[in-house]
């Protein structure tokens, strides 16, 4: 199947023709593809087909290619990618090219870059970069590009929709791509079929015949490469080992191959191929400076033995398998002399050379682990945990002293939770226990398997795991424990486990009082109990987070404890304010980024809520945290149903509930039955809805979660009204409101008092009402407070005191149409012409049915915030910002950019001073 316009690869015709798609000289958007396969399967071809394909229309290109010895370099890939547009960084805005710059080394940071911003500032560079014409990205060899790098390119592939840019990435087909593992569509490279693979051998200088061709085909088993070296191998002779049994693995064989090469070679060619083989980065200049030239002879063997190429760029490896073999084939002796001297050759680039330094070293060497030190430091400044986590790793295991290397791998193991490569510390933490009996850093190292343990699924496991460490660490008066105790107290919130709490308070007895371990004790109480012990804390909120404003990491846990207080005007307040401080540091402290998405949609931000969802369902999807994906798709539900799109709640909520057990997730299985209850009552079947929320208690009517539980009182109280079964609402009713050990906040006390008016005698009902209504702090949860006004004023017009109950209708109808409540909207219309009034047909504003992102940009763009500015906010590039203003001006009914703020001006309040919720979810 010929593509116009170019050349084909033989036996790739379909393969071809999807890479040619992408890279066609009209694109206007973006695409990103994942080229997979075997090695030697001939993903670098089509690589390099689309590249000379784009290049010769006249476009750009940038490439990287992956190395195994450069995977622990943080941004080594990224550095190389953008090394031909490093002139171009002047045009970036200074923060981002601030941070852009000392990602890549090229300025010594006062404080590790903002990784959010190196994502932005990638993203505005390759968008000015294709302004003139459509941008190629190529990275091959994905599998080898190290993760802050993957990171970044991960973050600009979900940004860049509007930008006619490409990428196109390589990878072995069991290579892991985090970021890219889900989601972007993938074109796996197989085998060659048996006429392909036969023409591809009739193509080759001396043409296999007879026994010797049927061994090849058998051995190749269609890959390429195989095909191509067995053939020229069988050229002077049969293939070695062709009488042998069964055909060996085809990497084993092409090895063996080239290694057979090798043996021929002479010995200043040998060491010449080896020097390139342990090279980390061949375009580095120093390196280069220590290898023969292109033009000098001594490649001339390997050339003819079809090992490398040369060209005016320099000497290269035709295909990765050959550095492989090139490198294995030699000795230890022999790379650790190659290591070496690349070593001399780099000591302008300290982190290079302390890596080859280390892969020369095979005894402990204090000088090389403390070289290995220096660059993890250096890798942490510049945000890349991986690297860093790597280096402490290796420094570990070259350090003399056994202490030294528990302690380093201690360090490493911290340092690795940052990456969420679960596997990875528990690994690390095994080490620490076989080098040491010290149980500060065996607890330490535990503790770090614990915290990243608290974010996925299995929540009896962690919290197991990080209870004994706090009984450890309690028995041997360690300060960790108030660190395990934290970090439980966030497991006894997901799985809603009573027996959690009490072994919580339990070990928190043994914790003695200290001025330096306040806050701590208060954040566990609050979220392992928060209308009990955790209540006493909500008085001096307002002062913790005066106090925190310049601590990050404490300004966004004192929001999650405000949130559940339900103080959430405070809770989101404090939210926007942490938003910039976010971008440094990831997502929200102990994982509950959801906290902020709940916080918004109570406080009728519906938009934000659902930015938040869209944000960690992505990432969470990406990184396979399957728990953290299920709360924000009961978030997404939630709102999605009050919204009136009962389908799309379904949906999300159903899925949510198969991504969690429900007894190990209770707090994400309420959300959901929530959800799945308010999608009923939009379509108006309240049986369904009762039986949803009547899910959120046990049998015997105790919650079934502590925190979430309470707040479906009042639906299931309506929906069982509706049903005639107010005997078991009442019960339940009751029950719940005498358990809290506090008394009830002003939300909850709001919520049961619309329950107990909703179940009254009519000559009691009233009274309930005004108390719903009495405290002004119920204004924070409009929703809420809107649905009470409704039941109020149906209840006095039945009543025939219409002139009492038109102002309530009103006032409820305004909220569910700001809110863009579709469902309540109809109802309060419905309520309003039985009283009398016949309300417009107006439906809920424009604003409300664009997506969360689009409202975001239109209300910031009223704002008068450029595209550029919008786009640093939101994290995409101004070209994104304006296509999408593009689109939705004719969805809002206007014609210039001056009308958006009269369209915003009932809408939806905007986004925080952070603008934008994305950011709570880090890069991850």
């Amino acid at each position: 199947m010929p593509v116009s316009g170019g050349p084909t690869v033989l036996g790739r015709e379909t393969e071809t023709a999807a890479v040619m798609q992408r890279v066609a000289p009209d694109r206007s958007h973006s695409e990103v593809l994942v080229v997979e396969g075997e090695p030697g399967v001939g993903k670098s071809v089509l690589l390099d087909l689309a590249v000379r394909r784009t290049r010769d229309a006249g476009h750009r290109v940038l490439r990287a290619v992956g190395s195994e010895s450069e995977q622990h370099l943080a941004f080594a890939g990224l550095h190389q990618l953008l090394r031909p547009a490093l002139g171009d960084l002047d045009g970036l805005p200074a923060r981002q090219r601030s941070s852009l710059r000392a990602a890549l080394g090229l300025a010594d940071p006062a404080a590790p870059p903002d990784l959010l911003l190196v994502g932005l500032a990638v993203l505005t560079l390759v968008s000015d970069l294709a302004e003139p014409a459509p941008l190629l990205l190529v990275v091959d060899d994905a599998q080898w590009i190290d993760r802050a790098s993957l990171d970044v390119l991960s973050f600009v592939a979900r940004r860049m929709d509007s930008e006619p840019v490409t990428l196109l990435l390589g990878a072995r087909a069991a290579a892991a791509l985090p970021g890219f593992d889900k989601g972007y569509e993938r074109l796996a490279i197989g085998p060659l079929s048996g006429d392909a693979a036969n023409r591809l051998l009739d193509e080759q200088p001396t043409r296999p015949t007879g026994r010797t061709r049927a061994r090849i085909l058998q051995e190749a088993a269609g890959n390429p490469l195989a095909l191509v070296e067995l053939a020229r191998a069988a050229a002077s002779g049969p293939p070695e080992g062709a009488g042998r049994e069964g055909p060996l693995p085809v990497t084993d064989r092409l090895e063996g191959i080239f290694a057979r090469h090798l043996r021929h070679l002479p010995d200043p060619t040998r060491r010449a191929l080896l020097l390139l083989a342990a090279t980390d980065a061949a375009d580095t200049p120093a390196a280069a400076r220590g290898l023969p030239e292109a033009a000098d002879p001594v490649w001339a063997p390997a050339e003819r033995a079809g090992l490398v190429r040369r060209d005016s760029s320099g000497v290269s490896f035709r295909h990765p398998l050959v550095r492989s073999a090139v490198y294995h084939a030699a000795p230890f002796e022999e790379r650790g002399r190659a290591h070496l001297a690349l070593a001399g050759l780099l000591g302008e680039e300290p982190d290079r050379r302390a890596w080859h330094l280390a892969a020369a070293t095979v005894r402990p060497d204090a000088q090389v682990a403390a070289a290995l030190l220096e660059t993890a430091g250096r890798a942490r400044r510049r945000g890349g945990h991986a690297a860093a986590a790597a280096a402490l790793e290796r420094a570990a295991h070259l350090s003399p002293r056994r202490a030294d290397q528990a302690r380093l791998l201690a360090d490493a193991a911290g340092t690795a939770v940052l990456t969420g490569q679960l596997g990875w510390v528990e690994h690390l933490a095994a080490e620490v226990r076989r080098r040491t009996d010290d149980p500060a850093l065996i607890s330490r190292a535990a503790l770090a398997a614990g915290r990243l343990m608290t974010v996925g699924a299995h929540h009896t496991a962690a919290f197991t795991l990080l209870s004994r460490i706090a009984e450890e660490a309690a028995d041997a008066g360690s300060p960790h424990l108030l660190d395990a105790l934290a970090a439980a107290a966030v497991v006894r919130y997901y799985s809603g486990e009573e027996s959690q709490r009490q072994r919580i308070e339990a070990l928190l007895s043994r914790v003695p009082d200290s001025p330096a371990g306040g806050a701590l004790r208060a954040w566990t109480l609050a979220v392992s109990d928060p209308t009990g012990a955790g209540a006493s804390l909500a008085p001096a909120l307002p002062r913790l987070i005066a106090a925190a404003r310049d601590d990050a990491g404490t300004l966004t846990a004192l929001a999650v404890v405000a949130w559940l207080l339900d103080r959430t005007t405070l809770a989101a307040r404090t939210f926007d304010e942490a938003f910039g401080r976010w971008r440094a540091l990831g997502p929200l402290p102990a994982g509950l980024a959801c906290a902020a998405g709940w916080a918004y949609l109570e406080q009728g931000r519906w938009a934000e809520a659902r930015s938040v969802a869209a944000e960690i369902t992505e990432v969470a999807a990406q990184a396979g945290l399957e728990h953290a994906e299920a709360c924000a798709r009961a978030l997404d539900a939630t709102v999605l149903a009050l919204q009136g799109d009962p389908a799309g709640a379904r949906r999300n909520a159903e899925r949510a509930l198969a991504l969690v057990d429900p007894l190990e997730s209770r707090s994400v299985a309420v959300f959901a039955r929530r959800a799945l209850g308010l999608a009923a009552v939009a379509e108006g079947d309240y049986d369904t809805a009762y039986a949803q929320f009547r899910a959120a208690f046990t049998e015997d009517g105790d919650p079934v979660h502590y925190h979430v539980s309470p707040t479906v009182l009042a639906e299931l109280t309506a929906a069982a009204v509706r049903r005639g079964r107010r005997e078991p609402a009442a019960f339940l009713l009751e029950r719940s409101a005498r358990r809290p050990g506090t008394g009830l906040s002003a939300r909850a006390s709001s919520l049961v008092a619309r329950s107990r008016a909703l179940l009254a005698e009519p000559e009691h009902a009233e009274r309930h009402f005004r108390a719903a209504l009495a405290d002004e702090a119920g204004e924070q949860w409009p929703f809420e407070r809107a649905q009470t006004r409704l039941d109020y004023g149906e209840w006095l017009r039945r009543r025939r005191r219409i002139a009492e109950a038109r102002p309530l209708l009103t006032e409820a109808l305004d909220t569910f149409r700001r809110l863009g409540a579709r469902p309540w909207t109809e109802r309060a219309k419905a309520e309003l012409r039985a009283a009398g009034i016949e309300a417009n047909d107006a439906a809920p504003g424009a604003l409300t049915q664009l997506t969360p992102q689009q409202q975001q940009i239109v209300q910031l763009a009223a704002r008068g915030l450029t595209n550029r500015e919008i786009g640093e906010k939101l994290f995409l590039s101004p070209r994104t910002v304006g296509s999408h203003l593009y689109r939705v001006f004719p969805k809002l009914g206007i014609t210039a950019r001056s009308q958006l703020r009269d369209v915003t001006d009932d809408a939806v309040p905007g986004t925080g001073p952070g603008g934008g919720v994305s950011a709570a979810s880090g890069l991850r």
